[in-house]
């Protein structure tokens, strides 16, 4: 297994992934809300979460709706259309720290967007890890996580932090298989799949490339994710990233994932933004982070993704 990444404190650190501030903070209260009709999705059958204390609940936070004590992985098309299909295809991995989805913020509205301009999208809701039933006492975990970030206590072994990502592993594989199997169906060439996440969404995209290189990913693209370093396999994908200067949980801590890529001659596509904090989705109002998404897709055209072959 060439996966090496020392995310050590970053299982914790991603519980900020759903917001740039604390879920207690000025206008992030949590609200419930009804699940909403995902009449197209598709569950991957990769099995259930071990003690899983309460079904999966919605809620609204900073205006978005989000899902939490997700035990049954699925995957949901967003297909372009036919008349201006490219053939590629993009799993989409929404972040939350592994507590909870961003769905429509890192899922819909992305997912949205790529179909848009003739890329197929998938949005993957993958297993998470158990929370309370409790809103009340689901904020408290979230605000406890808060507290733990960046302490040196939090930080996990390598094949630890491995481990503990077994599930979004096997989530992120099944959804690339089923891409595949039904590629025909959906106007996709199987060659041309790749995989976009945002914080917990993108280790949940480098975990899936690297521990199972076997998914044969056309490219990779971790939007606000860990900049640690990485031992790249020689057959790494193609790489697109993204960061914000002011992000408070993974700038000014180096450019480790971007060097590796580097060191081992993979094709790399680094953005820095001077603003956006976490979680910024598409796109930070008033800053120049927005400008991602259009880079995004000139650099798969470039890299021949989005021609047929």
């Amino acid at each position: 297994m060439h996966w090496t990444m020392r995310i050590g404190g970053l299982i914790a650190a991603g519980a900020l992934a759903a917001a740039a501030v604390p879920a207690v903070a000025q206008d992030g209260r949590m609200t419930p809300m009804a699940a909403p009709a995902e009449p197209n999705a598709i569950a991957l059958g990769t099995g259930g979460v071990k003690d899983q204390p309460a079904p999966e609940a919605w809620f609204r936070q900073y205006g978005v709706a989000m899902t939490r004590n997700v035990s049954t992985a699925t995957l949901t098309p967003f297909l372009p259309d036919p008349a201006k299909a490219t053939g590629a295809a993009v799993i989409v991995a929404p972040g939350g720290g592994f507590l909870m989805l961003s769905m429509e913020n890192e899922g819909w509205r992305v997912a949205k967007a790529l179909a848009d301009r003739g890329i197929a999208a998938f949005v993957l809701k993958y297993r998470l890890r158990p929370t309370p039933a409790a809103m009340g006492d689901f904020e408290q975990a979230v605000g406890a996580m808060f507290a733990s970030v960046g302490k040196p206590q939090s930080r996990l072994s390598p094949d630890a932090a491995i481990a503990g990502l077994s599930d979004q592993i096997a989530d992120g594989r099944a959804a690339v298989a089923l891409v595949r199997a039904r590629a025909k169906e959906w106007r996709v060439d199987p060659a041309r799949i790749g995989m976009i996440g945002f914080s917990a969404g993108a280790m949940t995209t480098m975990a899936t490339a690297l521990a199972a290189p076997d998914t044969r990913l056309a490219f990779v693209a971790p939007i606000y994710g860990s900049m640690e370093a990485v031992k790249v396999p020689a057959n790494a994908p193609p790489m697109f990233a993204v960061l914000a200067a002011d992000d408070p949980l993974f700038a000014r801590k180096g450019f480790g994932l971007i060097d590796a890529w580097q060191q081992a001659n993979r094709p790399v596509e680094f953005h820095l933004y001077q603003a956006g904090g976490h979680g910024f989705g598409l796109g930070k109002k008033g800053t120049t982070s927005p400008g991602w998404f259009d880079a995004f897709v000139r650099w798969l055209d470039t890299n021949g993704v989005l021609a047929a072959k």
